[in-house]
């Protein structure tokens, strides 16, 4: 679902938009088979009570609440957690009726680095962190494929999409580089130090 472009100003566009890791939604995904399993497991065994009729109704009752509670918020909370980067910042948005949201530009952030264990990384999610020059580090939680969108933020706010595919040259390019101008690779600079043509070892 994309963003609402009545929510962006004039020429920024959306870059990412992502919902929480589904994983948030496997115990509410539990909890319903097994409300919904009890609930036809009672009203099987309510069928020949004299009061069957009351007793479906109240099983009824208490599961569907079960559901709402156990199920369905979490899945409306889920759906309405936003976490987007667009050309000109970072916004996260959560909740329906208490709705609560936050906006980094992107040139105030500092630094964006991710976390993930052994099992955000078996599914595919992760902690990504934002540091930002007025505010402590920010954290959100559960961002799927967390690498990536740490690696698209890095290139947005270095304002550069190729920033990561171009290498300094490998000492041994120097080495041949020498070799074919008939110099001494013996004489290449120390480690560390450049050398008259701007080269390092």
């Amino acid at each position: 679902m994309a963003y609402p472009e009545d929510l962006l100003s004039d020429g920024e566009q959306v870059v990412l938009h992502k919902h929480s890791h589904w994983k948030m939604l496997l115990l509410p995904y539990f909890f319903l088979v097994v409300v919904v399993g009890a609930a036809i497991w009672l009203a099987v065994l309510a069928q020949d009570l004299d009061w069957a009729n009351i007793a479906w109704i109240a099983i009824a009752v208490v599961a569907a609440a079960l559901v709402v509670w156990l199920f369905l918020v979490p899945f409306v909370r889920w759906r309405t957690t936003h976490f987007i980067v667009t050309t000109d910042r970072v916004m996260a948005r959560v909740g329906v009726i208490n709705r609560t949201g936050i906006d980094i530009p992107l040139s105030r952030i500092s630094s964006v680095r991710f976390e993930h264990g052994l099992i955000d990384r078996i599914v595919g999610c992760g902690t990504l962190i934002i540091e930002s020059s007025a505010q402590e580090p920010l954290e959100f939680y559960d961002i799927p494929s967390v690498e990536k969108v740490h690696t698209l933020l890095y290139r947005e706010v270095n304002d550069n999409p190729n920033d990561d595919f171009h290498r300094q040259p490998a000492r041994e390019d120097y080495r041949d580089d020498y070799r074919g101008q008939g110099g001494d690779t013996a004489q290449l600079p120390p480690h560390g130090h450049p050398d008259d043509r701007g080269y390092r070892r």
